[in-house]
């Protein structure tokens, strides 16, 4: 018998959540067939059987949260599956007095552990958290988080374990129910609510954008381009360009090349902090902020200094098709420099972009709008403008260096061929 295993899921991910089994306990699998699908922080994962056989135990059901390494089925020989068959139906067939005693005998010790196992695995809490306290035999449904979205850290569980280990806090277990008994209908008076778990991604999403606001001194400034040479240069190349390339020929491209223009003019910006320690990056791995159905994910094109416009393209393109369809690999999430994201798809005028941490800035693109603007002192011309945004962490990076950051952006952007002939 061969037990179903969760594999190593890659860096810092130490569980998953069973999104959905695609077989039942009695079912023939071959080798490589998909048993179920697992739901990560960053990516869906399919589990496939390592061997032929019948799937004779499945330990753990849709929505659970399992761990890396945790034995959550097994599959058994194919020719072992027949006599096994009958067992459960024997089994069936014992008259009711003898299971009674099974059930009298460990009542007060086995139902207690079920209630508390799942409510467990649906407590809003980060991996670290959940670790913490398996290790400190702590209960999480008992754990009460100071996060604004009431997710439970490390901490909240080293508090809940000095107040839980003293004999003075005993008590105030007690109004722990009285806090939860205001149900959410008494919140709405009474009118009809739907309620429902967020997923894994969204969790995390939302974990590490109150992180990020948290834990950096971000700040945001703003300027605009004249979108007008931009325009102009696709609106005359763009079918040249798609024929030579079989691609099109984009935004995305000009705002990455001009964002890896300016971070080798500002190399704080393609920086990070490690305790207090700066790490600035030589390379320039961009990611591309990308909503998928699940939520925004950021894929990263890897040395956009080395790629032409069309191999940037097509990089995106590749990357976007993966994200909608949830085929991202862990190695297109990872490592990233710097982060682009384009609210303007969306019809966003001006927006203010969170920090994708570790990273200490992200540039925000936004909807692409006819304004009047003043050409000279008499003068006055509707042009097509946009708005940027640089959010930036001011511990390490200046408000001139960034205010000049995004002013080289906005120059080369407003000189796209110069772009193109520096490649």
């Amino acid at each position: 018998m061969a037990e179903i295993i969760v594999p190593e899921l890659g860096e810092s991910i130490t569980e998953g959540t069973i999104t959905k089994w695609f077989v039942k306990e009695g079912d023939s699998v071959n080798q490589g067939d998909v048993l179920l699908e697992l739901e990560t922080d960053k990516v869906n994962i399919e589990i496939s059987a390592d061997s032929n056989g019948v799937v004779s135990s499945i330990a753990k059901k849709d929505g659970e949260v399992v761990q890396v390494g945790e034995a959550i089925g097994a599959i058994g020989a194919s020719s072992g599956a027949a006599p096994a068959a009958p067992a459960p139906a024997a089994a069936a067939e014992q008259p009711a007095a003898a299971a009674a005693p099974a059930a009298v005998a460990a009542p007060p010790a086995a139902a207690p552990a079920q209630v508390i196992g799942s409510s467990a695995a649906s407590v809003n809490a980060s991996p670290a958290a959940r670790k913490l306290a398996r290790e400190q035999g702590i209960d999480l449904t008992q754990v009460q988080g100071k996060d604004s979205i009431g997710r439970i850290f490390p901490d909240d569980v080293r508090t809940h374990g000095v107040q839980t280990s003293a004999p003075a806090p005993a008590a105030p277990k007690a109004p722990a129910p009285a806090a939860a008994a205001p149900a959410a209908p008494a919140a709405t008076g009474g009118k009809p609510v739907e309620r429902k778990r967020m997923s894994r991604r969204r969790a995390t999403i939302a974990t590490r954008l109150v992180e990020a606001q948290r834990t950096a001194a971000m700040l945001t400034t703003f300027n605009e381009v004249d979108m007008t040479a931009i325009l102009d240069l696709r609106k005359r190349r763009k079918q040249s360009f798609f024929d030579k390339n079989e691609v099109n020929l984009g935004f995305m491209s000009f705002f990455t090349k001009a964002v890896v223009g300016a971070l080798k003019q500002f190399p704080l910006l393609n920086a990070e902090i490690d305790g207090e320690d700066i790490v600035v990056k030589k390379f320039y791995d961009i990611g591309i902020a990308v909503s998928a159905k699940e939520g925004l994910v950021v894929p990263v094109v890897r040395d956009a200094d080395r790629l032409g416009f069309a191999d940037i393209e097509r990089s995106i393109v590749d990357l976007a098709k993966k994200a909608r369809a949830n085929t991202l690999a862990l190695s297109d999430l990872q490592g990233g420099s710097f982060t682009i994201t384009n609210g303007g798809v969306f019809g966003s005028l001006l927006s203010t972009p969170i920090l994708n941490t570790p990273q200490v800035g992200i540039l925000g693109m936004h909807k692409i709008q006819i304004r009047p603007v003043a050409i000279d002192e008499t003068r006055m011309e509707n042009r097509p403008m946009m708005y940027i945004a640089l959010s930036y962490d001011h511990r390490i990076v200046d408000g001139s260096e960034a205010v000049r950051f995004l002013v080289a952006v906005k120059e080369m952007l407003e000189d796209p061929e110069q772009l193109l002939l520096q490649g």
